[in-house]
């Protein structure tokens, strides 16, 4: 994809992997980046060659995701890339989850990813063109215990992308899925937090921000379908590929329903 004087819109812009791909996508000759964060106020600037602005963008339910649709405005219709990666992270024994939190992380990491894709890709068929990047997780592929309701939901991001992909084929519209490894931000270390009662993270992959956002921007260059995480990452989702008792083997060796800690 041609970013020149492309207009983007960014979810979870405001710290993170979503931070990252913003500054990386100030750094390149684009019209207009929509930093999509929950309170415009508190952005920190991103100096760049193209212009970074702030705008709301409350993924918490359906009404509120339309408001900060509005909100946009006519620049709604103009997006060239949206990025969903805006996301919320459970987990734990699926006895001990908290529905309200497993609900809300459903309605952000899934239903939101193909609402706000739902509300962008009218202007991108108009024009003939455009681009959709979803964080799909490595959960998405490998599905580990502790990570159930998470898994679950990533696992639907990365059907939505690989259906819609082949369901754009010849509008000019294209779809890129990440499966993104361990990056270190603050949602990393709340998942090691969640997760290591119950499973051994010490051997998860811990890649820098810059590092993981400089990979997407050259997959969304390339016009790529999906980016590998690499690592030991690369290899859980070759495991989660073939026969399952592979992953039952990682799985056993990792997990204890008896709390680590």
């Amino acid at each position: 994809m041609d970013l020149a004087g492309a207009t983007a819109l960014v979810s979870g812009a405001n710290r993170g992997i979503g931070r990252a791909l913003a500054e990386a996508l100030a750094g390149r000759p684009l019209r207009l980046v929509l930093a999509g964060v929950r309170d415009p106020e508190r952005f920190v600037p991103i100096p760049g060659a193209a212009e970074v602005r702030p705008v709301r963008m409350d993924l918490s339910s359906r009404a509120s995701l339309d408001a900060s649709c509005a909100g946009i405005g006519e620049e709604l219709g103009r997006i060239d890339l949206l990025v969903n990666n805006a996301g919320l992270m459970i987990g734990g024994l699926l006895e001990e989850q908290d529905m309200a939190e497993v609900y809300a992380m459903f309605q952000v990491n899934l239903v939101a990813v193909a609402h706000l894709t739902h509300n962008v890709l009218p202007g991108m068929l108009a024009r003939g063109g455009g681009k959709i990047v979803n964080n799909t997780s490595i959960s998405g592929y490998a599905h580990f215990p502790g990570a159930s309701t998470y898994a679950a939901a990533k696992t639907g991001a990365v059907a939505l992308s690989e259906s819609l992909r082949r369901e754009l084929k010849g509008t000019g519209v294209s779809v890129l899925h990440l499966i993104t490894p361990g990056v270190k931000t603050d949602m990393l270390a709340a998942t090691e937090e969640v997760y290591g009662r119950h499973i051994d993270t010490s051997d998860w992959d811990r890649v820098e921000p810059a590092d993981w956002a400089a990979k997407v921007l050259r997959a969304i260059d390339q016009d790529a379908r999906v980016v590998h995480p690499g690592g030991k990452s690369g290899l859980a989702v070759l495991a989660s590929r073939g026969p399952a008792v592979l992953l039952d083997r990682i799985s056993d060796r990792m997990f204890s329903r008896q709390p680590r800690r």
